[in-house]
């Protein structure tokens, strides 16, 4: 089992590396590749079985649109062949048209989704979030971030409280065949152990286990029951 992990020198923020280390600690037997911005990336040449870009600064968010450019006809080519990414928080704009910046600069990235991410850089936009992923699994996080996403594009959850790809759309990710982008951040995996299941299912374990399982799935539920009350706060500053 091969995990490439881009970029790790600047996409480290949230605690979002933890997903990557969560697998490694379910898997087992795992070779994980750390690419760095100056480095062809492994996924080039060489087959991987998951790729994953985590959350970024927005000085990040364009060296690494720079790194991957050159790249950016083999990344369309290895998600039509339904190659497994899972991108989690602002790395997901990068895969987009463009992102805007309030101060009225605009940073071209790499078109992979008809996509455009608006920031608003004094509002920060932090809540819990509660949804669902193919309309039967709960998925519980956190979001924390400058800007929002408009186009249209599928989804990869559907949000029952919180806020989607941005306040007016229920849809909240990117999803194209196997590839996962939300603007979920911290450890995802930890907080969702039936989705850690599903992907790793997805990578080729037939009978997947879960480090810490029990307390994992007692904490799941808990979430879920919590962010799903009503009386529960989603939105905080």
């Amino acid at each position: 089992m091969r995990i490439e992990i881009l970029f790790p020198e600047v996409a480290n923020l949230y605690g979002d590396l933890m997903n990557m280390d969560y697998l490694r600690r379910c898997l087992g037997s795992v070779e994980v590749i750390r690419t760095s911005l100056h480095s062809e990336p492994a996924f080039v040449s060489e087959q991987v079985d998951l790729i994953y870009m985590g959350s970024v600064t927005e000085e990040g968010q364009r060296l690494a649109v720079e790194a991957l450019m050159p790249y950016r006809d083999k990344l369309v080519d290895l998600i039509e062949e339904g190659q497994i990414f899972l991108i989690t928080g602002n790395a997901l704009e990068i895969f987009g048209k463009h992102i805007s910046r309030d101060d009225g600069t605009e940073l071209p990235c790499l078109g992979l989704f008809p996509t455009v991410a608006k920031h608003t850089m004094m509002k920060r936009y932090n809540a819990l979030y509660l949804g669902k992923f193919e309309n039967s699994m709960d998925i519980v996080g956190f979001k924390s971030q400058f800007g929002h996403s408009f186009g249209e594009a599928e989804p990869l959850f559907t949000t029952f409280r919180g806020c989607g790809l941005n306040p007016e759309t229920p849809g909240e990710g990117l999803r194209r065949r196997n590839f996962f982008a939300t603007y979920l951040t911290g450890p995802l995996l930890v907080l969702n152990p039936p989705f850690t299941k599903y992907l790793l299912r997805l990578m080729g374990v037939s009978e997947p286990t879960l480090c810490f399982e029990d307390a994992a799935m007692d904490l799941y539920r808990d979430r879920v029951r919590e962010f799903g009350d009503p009386g529960t706060g989603i939105e905080y500053h």
